[in-house]
């Protein structure tokens, strides 16, 4: 009797143990993911390159440092290498939290993970007119939907 309770304990953990690891809300952190980087980021790296991990139905955040009064804007539409994967969904910029003239925002892209795989989001940052200045800052990511 004691050993079929034992097994019986046994069995009871082990498949609590397996419900508790495989929980959905073990990938609730592959969700919502948000990347921001501010000024002093791109100052010291203006071509910022990175990878995130996200799962397949979350949403990407990207956030970035943005002022137009200077004449630069980050693209409105990113570059995504497979938009099977990956599909931008939103573009805005947010004014800046001060009433300070020249003070820069933010601008937010908002994008849907579609399907298992790897895509690139890459941005630019420049003086879009011709003989503007492009490229002064770039942002590839690298994401994995899993």
């Amino acid at each position: 009797m004691k050993i079929k309770s034992a097994l019986l304990f046994s069995l009871v953990i082990t498949t609590l143990a397996l419900f508790t690891c495989c929980s959905s809300s073990d990938y609730d952190f592959l969700r919502d993911v948000k990347v921001e980087l501010g000024y002093e980021d791109f100052k010291e790296q203006p071509h910022y390159s990175g990878s995130i991990k996200i799962g397949v139905g979350g949403k990407l955040t990207v956030v970035l440092f943005s002022n137009p009064t200077t004449g630069y804007i980050w693209s409105e539409s990113a570059q995504i290498s497979d938009q099977g994967v990956l599909q931008q969904t939103s573009h805005t910029f947010l004014p800046p939290e001060s009433n300070q003239i020249g003070a820069g925002g933010k601008e937010v892209w908002t994008f849907k993970a579609l399907r298992l795989g790897r895509s690139t989001v890459y941005l630019e940052y420049g003086r879009p007119w011709e003989g503007g200045e492009k490229k002064a800052w770039t942002l590839s990511l690298t994401v994995f939907v899993e």
